[in-house]
């Protein structure tokens, strides 16, 4: 049985959380300016403890087209991450790593073209592996992921995925709000993890709470 109450949590361990949303994101974004072989800067993410039915207010509402990059944990940590953006969002930064920028602004009626979806996953691929790879260093747990998953789809539709998934064992996420981009664009990224109660418990332990 997990130790750990969600709703009780105290400012340490929420500070611990937060700074592992802060390190996870940041190194995140270095990969992906590696990635595109862009400068990309990051402001400060902002690091919330939520309900999964706030979850796609926070970004931009349930009828939202976004796309949902989503992984299971395994290892020490059992849960579910994702990593989502809207679409628009999405298709700069392809259009970025792909050399496309003389291309029309993107809507949400665009359609991605299948090189465009590749490099999609490959930058989800990119941008999750660096933020678990970061989560495992920090914690000295051993994290494994699977295949990704990915959805272009209403906010709605995709959270509801780890909601009736984890709904059952705990109703919060940890939500990793960031802004990246270059001087000219700058697009919002959320990091959703979702370890299990255990899970929350073992990176806390881990770090000596």
């Amino acid at each position: 049985m997990s130790d750990i109450d969600l709703n009780g949590i105290n400012n340490m361990q929420f500070d611990v959380l937060r700074e592992i949303g802060n390190i996870g994101a940041g190194n995140a974004t270095t990969a992906l300016s590696q990635m595109i072989n862009a400068r990309v800067s990051m402001n400060v993410p902002k690091v919330e403890l939520l309900e999964f039915k706030e979850l796609s207010d926070v970004v931009g509402g349930a009828e939202k087209i976004v796309v949902g990059i989503l992984f299971t944990l395994g290892g020490d940590i059992d849960g579910m991450m994702m990593f989502m953006m809207d679409k628009v969002a999405s298709m700069h930064l392809v259009n970025i790593l792909l050399g496309n920028l003389q291309q029309a602004e993107p809507s949400e009626s665009t359609e991605f073209s299948e090189m465009g979806l590749s490099a999609l996953n490959e930058i989800g691929n990119i941008i999750s592996g660096a933020y678990l790879s970061s989560l495992s260093s920090l914690t000295n747990l051993t994290i494994t992921s699977s295949i990704p998953y990915m959805a272009i789809d209403m906010a709605g539709a995709i959270l509801s995925v780890p909601a009736i998934e984890f709904g059952k064992i705990g109703d919060k996420a940890l939500l990793i709000e960031t802004e990246f981009g270059d001087m000219d664009n700058y697009v919002n990224g959320y990091f959703i993890l979702i370890p299990t109660l255990n899970s929350y418990s073992a990176i806390l332990k881990s770090l000596g709470l």
